[in-house]
């Protein structure tokens, strides 16, 4: 069977379904990358060991920790 030669689907119609077929790639292409990118962390551990790994000050500048503590003394008030 031959065809007609006449153009049986609107321009209306082939444009809607061309911007399907790009939506449906492009959110299969967003569905892969999030499938394939590593996870991201969310430990306040991972963070702290980056800030350690990367330190702002040298050995030398930063303070030393018992320099820094201060004992607490407890004074006890007595009404009455």
């Amino acid at each position: 069977m031959g065809s007609s030669g006449k153009k049986k689907t609107t321009m209306a119609k082939l444009t809607r379904e061309s911007k399907l077929r790009e939506r449906r790639l492009d959110k299969q292409a967003r569905k892969d990358a999030r499938k394939n990118a590593p996870a991201q962390p969310d430990q306040p551990e991972d963070m702290l060991a980056a800030t350690i790994d990367d330190p702002a000050l040298s050995a030398a500048e930063q303070p030393d920790l018992e320099a820094v503590a201060h004992p607490v003394e407890v004074s006890r008030v007595t009404v009455g």
